[in-house]
């Protein structure tokens, strides 16, 4: 295989891996941060959902004292009611997970006490995915000089696919394919 077309394939693998790498992450919240999920915490919970983006397979984590709080996921009525009677899930362990397993907004209140009453509730709004473009087609004319290190790196995202891009471009390389 030639050198331009060794390039090529290079880039294509590469930036591949990368798209790949980068729409399978998920990421872990902690609700309330170092306070948790509590009475008055010193940001409003839907002010701080809101400064998040939340996608499906992202993960909350609700710490509360066990026993003395706990987290419903209610419906949208039963959140504006504080309705504790309905639940659809109801998480009581102190450090409760819960992960989105779909778009669509979720709704969860304290079912301790008048804890709900008082505002210990939140609402998230999960995007939908975006419907992800094949990537396009790499043409290499037999004498173009190959594009910068920036420009080839900057194809795909996350810090996981870059790592892994620019290992794999030394390895075959080194190796000589």
């Amino acid at each position: 295989m030639e050198f331009g077309q060794r390039i090529a394939f290079t880039i294509f693998l590469v930036t591949f891996l990368g798209f790949f790498l980068s729409i399978s992450q998920s990421y872990t919240f902690y609700v309330g941060g170092r306070e948790g999920w509590v009475l008055k915490p010193k940001e409003d919970y839907n002010q701080w959902a809101g400064r998040n983006r939340f996608q499906i397979n992202d993960t909350l984590i609700f710490r509360y004292k066990k026993g003395y709080d706990d987290v419903l996921e209610v419906d949208k009525d039963d959140y504006y009611n504080c309705n504790k009677e309905n639940p659809f899930l109801a998480l009581k362990d102190g450090e409760s997970v819960f992960k989105f397993n779909r778009s669509g907004p979720f709704f969860f209140i304290s079912g301790y006490a008048d804890n709900c009453q008082k505002g210990q509730r939140l609402i998230i709004v999960v995007l939908h995915p975006r419907a992800a473009s094949p990537p396009s087609p790499v043409i290499v004319q037999p004498f173009a000089p190959a594009p910068s290190p920036s420009a080839a790196l900057t194809t795909f995202g996350g810090s996981i696919g870059s790592l892994l891009g620019i290992s794999l471009f030394l390895a075959i390389f080194a190796f000589g394919y």
